[in-house]
């Protein structure tokens, strides 16, 4: 099969993350202001900062955006009046099969509960144990040691993908098709564009990879099958999976593993690289973090509060409805402006300051309510395995100060270009 995506994973990463990063404003700046003076915009926020929105695909529905804490919970927890199904127009079109994002009600339960023991923490430990921990410290870190220099996003690009990959059953033996599949995977995310000349092009581009993605996903669900699917993978799984009398045909399983592809690769990266950042600007807190690793999973916690990777979620008013004295006709687009709600002063004491130790409340960096990322648990273990596993191998790791400082950009899918540090 020939690849429908030009160029390496390292260009495709970069194309979709210029594709998301929108206007050159301090984004919790403006935030901050919204929340003052406008918690509830009758506008799509993210047309005005340049960024594709499923919210606009359709010029006559009106967008509504919100930006205070409450507001975004009340709207993410209520499936019922704000639902999800519009998805399916959108990046939903590329995957034509099975996306719980664009489900709703009990379609969306009965096939959540199906799917939810596969990504649950039983599973997830075992694999943590068997597979993550393993190929990231032997295949990735311990060769990166004797360096003594790296950029840690060459390893962030790189690890979550041939994980991910591997839990899900891909031959473990061909590292460059899985470079491949990956490449294809992102090229679906850089589908939706706000440039209409560019619109068409990568419409194209996207619905050729899924294609091609599905292709590949298929042949191994069926051979998975075929030898009786007794194995621990996310496939084999996923084969033998029951709920109330109900399983998965191969069908059903690609779409659904394919629409998984995207995400849980180029999420894992951007927020590792963002927790990096965040430890390696607070030497203080990283020494902390590395003499006491029970403070591993706060810190992942509090970098997906304090810059969640995923800026906003989009859900459709099911009837009309009121907010903060704003009608919302029935119809209407509803944005949730997560990396907002995330900092709202009225829930977060001393909200833009990254802290560890503060009182855990949710946030919503991995959604919330019934659309909750499935496979949050999966991405935290590898983050968790990743981060002791450099606090383990590369003693006084620190910023490179001969390098550019690491940024946390982008609109949308935020997160740093480069991490350049130094090890002993």
């Amino acid at each position: 099969m020939s690849a429908p995506v030009e160029g390496n994973l390292e260009q495709v990463f970069a194309n979709v993350a210029s594709n998301y990063r929108g206007s050159d404003v301090d984004l919790h700046a403006v935030y901050r202001e919204m929340r003052e003076k406008s918690p509830v915009l009758a506008d799509n926020f993210m047309a005005r900062l340049g960024v594709p929105s499923i919210a606009g695909l359709d010029p006559d529905r009106p967008t509504f955006t919100l930006f205070k804490y409450d507001d975004v919970m009340a709207v993410m927890r209520d499936a019922t009046n704000f639902t999800s199904g519009f998805i399916a127009e959108g990046l939903g079109s590329f995957f034509d099969g099975l996306i719980l994002t664009a489900m709703d009600g009990e379609a969306h339960k009965s096939m959540r509960n199906l799917l939810q023991p596969v990504f649950m923490p039983e599973t997830v430990n075992r694999w943590k144990e068997a597979k993550i921990d393993r190929v990231i410290r032997e295949e990735y870190l311990q060769p990166m040691v004797p360096s003594k220099a790296a950029d840690l996003m060459d390893f962030a690009l790189y690890f979550p993908i041939r994980v991910i990959y591997s839990l899900i059953g891909f031959p473990e033996d061909r590292p460059e098709e899985i470079a491949k599949y990956a490449a294809w995977a992102l090229a679906i995310l850089a589908g939706p564009q706000v440039d209409p000349e560019k619109a068409a092009a990568a419409r194209g581009a996207a619905m050729e990879a899924a294609q091609a993605l599905y292709d590949v996903v298929k042949v191994v669900v069926s051979e998975r099958r075929a030898q009786g699917a007794e194995g621990d993978d996310l496939i084999c799984r996923l084969i033998r999976a029951e709920y109330e009398g109900r399983s998965l045909d191969n069908h059903e399983i690609a779409t659904f593993v394919r629409s998984l592809l995207p995400a849980a690769s180029e999420t894992t990266t951007r927020t590792f690289g963002t927790l990096m950042t965040l430890l390696l600007q607070n030497q203080a807190v990283l020494e902390r973090v590395r003499n006491d690793r029970s403070l591993v999973s706060k810190a992942i916690d509090e970098a997906v509060r304090y810059e969640p990777v995923a800026t906003f979620k989009v859900r459709q008013a099911a009837k009309d409805t009121v907010i903060r004295g704003v009608a919302i006709p029935k119809g209407a687009m509803v944005s949730c402006i997560v990396t907002s709600a995330n900092r709202d002063e009225d829930v977060f004491e001393k909200a833009d300051v990254f802290d560890i130790d503060r009182r855990v409340r949710p946030s919503f960096g991995f959604g919330f309510g019934p659309h909750m990322c499935i496979g949050q648990f999966v991405a935290k273990t590898e983050i968790q395995c990743a981060l002791n596993a450099i606090l383990d191998l590369m003693p006084n790791i620190r910023l490179d100060p001969s390098k550019p400082a690491p940024e946390i950009i982008g609109a949308q899918l935020r997160g740093p270009h480069h991490v350049h540090v130094l090890w002993d």
